[in-house]
């Protein structure tokens, strides 16, 4: 086991792994930028080092600086926690290179999932279903046009290195699909450095679902079944839910042993998430493979009982994974809600500043991630997310009676935030009565 790991990341993320590893008996070091000074969560760190001013660009996402800080903290591993770096094959590369275990996949396996295109290739060998569209990066105009033509429109461009919703244009016929072209292109090559696309069927009010994985060095890979992502707003995640409604039991074994075809086939090591599209005919189509720990990964852990964050360690220090599939099973329903620092009245207005009050709920089957507290600052240089609210019952029903009381509980002054529009989802006719797909919050909760 690792005698001290630097945490690459900031908030709620490094929060969680710092209590993972005091568990494990292991010590943190943690990297701050200027912004997060004050953070609380600093003080349960071993060591701290700061890596620049508040800009993304300038601290988190410096290479040399996090490298250094491993240096100073004279730690045998870095983790690089969710977003920033965290699936930088390069940054990979240079953590072993200079002499640093990093907690994630191996650079390899990175690199063929990162290309999107090249994923969907491996899927295909696999026997995992894929969208129809190209079979690889599109090489002109002309080529996207010819294959929309065959396959029908309505369809997506998307950029090969893409995430995060960036790089991504929908066109229903050639005058957009040109444009989308474009523009696809040109936002990946702002946002990811290559402008690389690809194209693929556009799936009607499509469901967002979701298989997580754990994989050792030895070839051994189980499934953690699987969660619903499709409550977002403009392609970010506001609501995720485990075991996803209305999804067979032959789809839903189906979904997550192909999810472990992938990652053998991708070599793949330790956690990982494979991320699928659902008709509404209950088909399933693979879309990508995320290699780095989920925002909603406490969904899972509620339900299996299993420490995501711990096994990511344990598993990066060369343990061998000692679940079997027949011991991963899904006790009752898991929710979460992303608590987000925005005004829902104003068309959800990132509402960073002070938090003069914060109560979070409590009780039964209730749990809530996150590094703020009174007199916290949210910064307006990250994401606006101060903090997760997890709910785990024993029914669907229960888990939503649950979460509403415990989001009527919340207290939060200072900010505006998420909860509001949470309690409308949560309490609406339409979200007991319909399954809810990838535009449910855009149709019925959007101005």
């Amino acid at each position: 086991m690792f005698k001290r790991i630097l945490i690459a990341n900031r908030g709620e993320i490094a929060l969680r792994v710092i209590r993972a590893c005091r568990e494990l008996g292991v010590q943190t070091a943690v990297v701050y930028s200027e912004a997060d000074r004050d953070a609380p969560y600093l003080e349960l760190a071993d060591r701290t080092v700061c890596i620049g001013p508040a800009r993304a660009d300038q601290s988190y996402l410096r290479v040399d600086r996090i490298i250094s800080a491993a240096e100073v903290a004279e730690v045998d591993a870095i983790h690089p926690g969710y977003g920033f770096l965290s699936e930088n094959s390069q940054f990979a590369e240079k953590c072993r290179d200079s002499g640093y275990e990093f907690i994630g996949p191996t650079v390899e396996a990175m690199e063929k999932l990162g290309d999107k295109s090249a994923a969907r290739a491996m899927a295909k060998k696999c026997g995992v279903p894929t969208v129809p569209g190209s079979d690889g990066v599109l090489e002109s105009e002309a080529e996207a046009l010819s294959i929309a033509r065959k396959i029908g429109y309505p369809v997506l461009i998307k950029a090969s290195a893409g995430g995060g919703g960036r790089g991504i244009r929908l066109a229903n016929d050639d005058d957009q699909l040109k444009r989308a072209f474009q523009e696809a292109a040109q936002e990946a090559a702002t946002a990811f450095g290559r402008a690389d696309v690809y194209l693929e069927k556009f799936i009607v009010d499509p469901r967002h679902v979701e298989a997580q994985l754990l994989a050792d060095n030895y070839g051994n890979v189980v499934h953690l079944w699987e969660r619903d992502c499709s409550l977002q707003r403009r392609r970010q995640k506001l609501i995720e839910l485990t075991p996803a409604p209305a999804l067979s039991d032959k789809t839903r074994q189906a979904l997550c042993e192909s999810a472990v075809r992938i990652a053998k086939a991708a070599g793949y090591t330790n956690a990982g998430t494979v991320e699928y599209v659902v008709d509404k005919n209950g088909n399933y189509y693979f879309i990508e493979m995320n290699a780095r720990i989920q925002v909603e990964h406490p969904v899972t852990e509620a339900v299996t009982g299993i420490d995501l964050i711990q096994w990511q360690i344990r598993l990066a220090a060369g343990e061998k994974l000692t679940l079997r599939q027949s011991d991963v099973r899904c006790d009752g329903f898991a929710i979460e809600c992303r608590i987000n620092a925005e005004d829902p009245e104003r068309n959800f207005r990132p509402c960073p500043g002070k938090i003069e009050r914060l109560d979070p709920p409590g009780g039964f089957g209730v749990r809530f991630d996150s590094c703020a507290r009174a007199g916290f600052s949210v910064s307006p240089h990250y994401d606006s997310m101060i903090g997760k609210l997890i709910v785990h019952r024993a029914t669907r029903d229960e888990g939503i009676a649950t979460a509403i009381r415990a989001l009527e509980e919340f207290k939060v002054e200072g900010i505006k935030t998420s909860i509001p529009a949470l309690l409308r989802i949560l309490r609406s006719e339409k979200f007991a009565k319909e399954v809810p797909d990838v535009g449910f919050i855009e149709r019925h909760f959007m101005n």
